[in-house]
């Protein structure tokens, strides 16, 4: 989508019983350590190795310190820079480091269990933090852990980089001890969703890691206080805090109870998404489209995408924020009220979590369950039917699947999941975002791939069809028919009109005849699919807001067709 917008997702477990009384009663806990060695380059490449020649230690750029890692991929080179780390077996351990550059990857591989990655594709020359986690193996001692670029871009940057986790008796970094436990943890500040945590300073921490009921949720520096946001009302949570440095964590404190005030309603139910569906964004915000309340929504769309869900300094917890202002004065309570109005005329109003630039993380239970649990509050807050997944930087789908499967239990059987991912995250099943979508098939709404901004792709047929033509609807669409998704969890999605994306457009015809070629065979282009797909959803577009831009001559054309499909 179009929107810039910045989001880093958390999450929160339960604690069993059993163990809130070992930590009350003060169970000693090993300290994780930071199992890499070098991590900062400060000695030049000691303990990595880098393919080729690629690989050099720079003073400059750097993160911290007077060192940082400089490789240049070049012909089927991807500047692959790695190291052996001493772990410890069924054990779990945090991977991460500073990036800058365009397309940079962050991996382990030789866990014993599921090997793992994450990648962005760059934020300009500002550093960007790449993690993930991964555990190992019952006989797993050594993992291998590696950054590279990609094939033909220009050299990436890396730093600080770190492994934390057990210590597997391989030895680590020199460096301080780990600071003792915070203590004087006080709770203030109680409304119905939110809470305020205090603590005292500890010698020799440099920052702070908050957990709510045994989970980490927040990480603090430069401060002895957090605000905990998107709680649950009229509930009591354990909260602890323990302080870090460069030789680990210390341990945690005794715990401390806080309690949200009373609050919230039932939204009411969702309607039903019609067999054969149109889906628009609508836009929270002014970018020369047509400004519109969702009052103004055309009538022809039933799933309507409010774009986007903001982040909270809560790691990975979302909020949603009426651009009022923007927006010409549209208050909250008309909001509220039009999303009930919309959902009266049985439509399905979900919020859209991701956009062009949002940098989204959900690589842990502690992050999927805070997803969950910020998406449903937002839920009850607004009625909404349900979230959209807008993410175009990648997605784990272990964690994604669990924090989608944990908000579908809490909002119930008329629950509304949509995505919208790019040509190139759709292109094989054994894609994070593929992976996703098949892993919660059973309470997936549908897929609306943006068919734009993504050049040209490989088909279900094997061949390269450019974007802009009904071939390239209709082959890249079969990837997905013929890959496991149901026919009515696949839809179209395009732009409005050419202002509404940088490439791709094509216009309502081309739209019309690459869903008759899916639906009933007619109206295909060079590429036919061996069956049809009656069934199948229908088409999306970015955005109401556009297509109101020019007339309306987008939904006018398509959504007549889409719900005149058999």
């Amino acid at each position: 989508m179009k929107r810039i917008r910045t989001l880093a997702l958390l999450g929160a477990t339960t604690l069993t019983a059993a163990g809130l009384t070992a930590l009350a009663a003060g169970t000693a806990q090993a300290a994780d350590v930071n199992v890499a060695r070098n991590g900062g380059f400060e000695s030049g490449l000691s303990n990595w190795s880098c393919t080729g020649s690629s690989g050099a230690a720079v003073s400059s750029p750097v993160f911290a310190g007077t060192g940082a890692l400089k490789a240049t991929p070049a012909g089927q080179d991807n500047a692959q820079c790695s190291q052996s780390v001493t772990v410890k077996p069924n054990s779990t351990y945090t991977l991460s480091t500073q990036v800058q550059g365009s397309y940079v990857y962050l991996g382990a591989t030789g866990t014993g269990t599921q090997d793992v990655s994450t990648w962005t594709p760059g934020s300009g020359s500002g550093w960007q933090k790449l993690s993930t986690t991964f555990t190992t193996g019952p006989s797993t001692t050594q993992v291998t852990v590696w950054t590279h670029g990609w094939y033909g871009q220009s050299a990436y940057y890396a730093d600080d980089f770190s492994v934390f986790g057990p210590d597997g008796g391989g030895g680590t970094d020199p460096g301080p001890s780990v600071p003792g436990a915070p203590a004087a943890l006080a709770v203030s500040g109680q409304s119905q969703n939110a809470l305020t945590l205090s603590w005292g300073a500890v010698s020799g921490a440099t920052g702070y890691y908050v957990y709510q009921d045994g989970v980490r949720v927040k990480t603090v520096t430069g401060a002895t206080s957090a605000q905990l946001q998107n709680l649950a009302a009229s509930t009591t949570y354990s909260l602890q805090v323990s302080a870090y440095n460069q030789a680990g964590e210390g341990p945690r404190s005794a715990p401390v109870s806080g309690t949200t005030t009373g609050g919230g309603g039932d939204p009411g139910p969702n309607p039903s998404v019609p067999k054969h569906a149109l889906t628009g964004y609508w836009q929270n915000f002014n970018n020369g489209a047509t400004v519109q309340k969702l009052s103004d929504v055309q009538a022809q769309y039933d799933i309507i995408a409010v774009s986007f869900a903001d982040a909270t300094s809560t790691p990975g917890a979302i909020s949603f924020n009426l651009d009022s202002a923007g927006l010409g004065g549209y208050t909250v309570a008309q909001f509220k009220a039009d999303v009930a109005a919309k959902k009266a005329a049985g439509k399905s109003v979900v919020l859209s979590i991701g956009g062009e630039k949002g940098t989204i993380s959900v690589n842990d239970s502690a992050s999927a369950n805070n997803l969950a649990n910020s998406a449903y509050a937002l839920m009850q807050e607004y009625g909404f039917s349900g979230i959209d997944i807008d993410l175009e930087n990648g997605l784990n789908p272990t964690y994604m699947t669990q924090a989608l499967r944990s908000l579908a239990q809490k909002a119930g059987s008329s629950f509304v999941l949509t995505m919208a991912p790019q040509t190139i995250d759709m292109q094989s099943t054994q894609g994070g975002y593929f992976k996703t979508a098949l892993a919660v098939k059973d309470i997936l709404t549908v897929v609306n791939m943006q068919y734009y901004n993504s050049g040209a792709m490989l088909g279900c047929d094997g061949k390269v069809y450019s974007q802009g033509s009904v071939d390239f609807l209709t082959a890249l669409a079969c990837i997905q028919l013929e890959g496991g998704l149901a026919p009515s969890q696949v839809g179209l999605g395009v732009p409005a009109s050419p202002s509404g994306a940088g490439s791709g457009y094509v216009s309502p015809t081309v739209v019309n005849n690459a869903l008759d070629c899916l639906a009933k065979g007619t109206n295909c282009g060079s590429f036919k699919p061996s069956k049809t797909y009656p069934g199948l959803r229908g088409a999306m577009t970015w955005s109401t807001n556009w297509d109101a831009k020019a007339g309306s001559a987008w939904s006018n054309a398509v959504g007549p067709h889409v719900h005149g499909l058999p």
